[in-house]
């Protein structure tokens, strides 16, 4: 084991060997030296040194390796198609793409939409807007058509399923079974018709397929039962096709961002609109049962938690480029602050404490008028009266 001198000169090989490599030399990197440092310190004293150096040669390798810059194929002249650039991610992906070279073919909903005259005014013109509504067979052959018809030359190199759709934010009780269809429409049946009319084309180049989820198809976020089982139902999709496309070369992500400021979230009286709809079409035992308040709670509760929201949407445009360009793209990314302690909590912590986290982080449920105490045959569950996460009255979140 080296000591003294000799640690020094090892040291000093390290630190040239990880100049030459492509690290981006930052806090990151700091931290993972320190961290390392650490661990050699505690090797030393509690292992032998064989063990010791073996330990710490496979936590460097994890940790450098991890933070080396992924290997970027050129651009050339590859072809990219983009679903949803009315707006958000989509839109800012296909400014980027487009930036850096590639035919982009960018996806709306109305062609005279303010992205759709963003794009036509701000970008090359390489990139190509196609009207799209992933609910509509004959748009969905239109598109088709057209790419394969301008990639003749250039192939189609990566097909990105960022269209997305959610109309609802309330209980799976409450939420019209019209709205799961829509949800299952939009992100898991227009996806999977525009994925399986574009794979001839993909098999060809090689390509890439990059799907943006959502972490409400991991794990039960309240309320949002429809927008979370049409996201789970697509995730799973593609994991199928990462596996059956694998013999073609075909490498296929997912995107799963955190909550960003795209103008869907912002877009606060759409949603108040989306609440005021719900209402007028409850079925009145419904509404007796769960009560105005209760709605009214939910829909506060939202609007709070998407103030939290990141403004800056380069993580997930980050996210998606390299998916389309890295040698190596990751099967998940991850974008957004707290995703990792989302995902830790839901894994491996006990079902309350993942209710609980969820419930802090993004609605707390208040009590439905009908189990209120006070209400004739109110009775609350065992599980809400030790809830401390639970309101036992009408939402004070109304009134703020």
């Amino acid at each position: 084991w080296p000591s003294g001198g000799a640690w020094l000169l090892v040291a000093a090989r390290a630190l040239l060997q990880l100049l030459r490599s492509d690290l981006r030399l930052g806090r990151p990197l700091l931290a993972a030296l320190a961290l390392l440092a650490a661990l050699d310190w505690l090797c030393q004293r509690l292992l032998p040194p064989p063990a010791a150096l073996a330990v710490l040669a496979a936590a460097g390798w994890i940790a450098l390796s991890r933070l080396a810059r992924p290997q970027r194929l050129p651009v050339a002249t590859r072809a990219v198609l983009i679903t949803g650039c009315d707006s958000g991610f989509g839109k800012e992906t296909a400014k980027k793409l487009d930036s850096m070279g590639f035919t982009v073919l960018a996806t709306v909903l109305e062609l005279n939409s303010p992205g759709a005259i963003e794009l036509r005014t701000c970008c090359s013109p390489r990139l190509r807007l196609l009207q799209l509504d992933l609910t509509k067979p004959g748009d969905i052959s239109r598109v088709l058509e057209f790419t394969k018809a301008h990639t003749t030359s250039t192939g189609l190199w990566g097909l990105v399923n960022n269209a997305g759709h959610n109309e609802v934010v309330a209980d799976a009780e409450l939420s019209p079974v019209a709205t799961f269809r829509s949800c299952m429409e939009v992100n898991f049946f227009g996806a999977l018709e525009l994925t399986k009319g574009l794979l001839p084309l993909l098999r060809s180049s090689r390509g890439r397929i990059v799907t943006v989820g959502s972490p409400a198809g991991d794990m039960p976020y309240p309320c949002l039962g429809a927008y979370g089982t049409s996201k789970a139902a697509v995730a799973l999709l593609m994991d199928t096709f990462s596996c059956e496309l694998l013999p073609w070369g075909v490498k296929v992500s997912i995107i799963q961002p955190g909550c960003f400021k795209t103008e869907s979230v912002r877009n606060v009286g759409q949603w108040e609109k989306r609440k005021q709809l719900l209402l007028a079409n409850l079925p009145q035992e419904l509404l007796q049962a769960y009560g105005k308040d209760y709605i009214e709670h939910l829909h506060g509760q939202f609007l709070r938690s998407l103030r939290l929201a990141m403004s800056d949407l380069s993580p997930v445009v980050d996210a998606i480029t390299d998916a389309l360009l890295a040698a190596r793209p990751r099967r998940r990314y991850y974008p957004g602050q707290g995703l990792g302690l989302m995902y830790f909590i839901h894994y491996y912590l006990p079902e309350g404490l993942r209710r609980r986290f969820l419930q802090a982080f993004f609605i707390s449920h208040c009590l439905p008028r009908a189990l209120q105490p006070g209400q004739p045959g109110a009775t609350p569950p065992q599980d809400a009266a030790q809830d401390p996460n639970l309101s036992l009255g009408p939402s004070p979140a109304v009134a703020r």
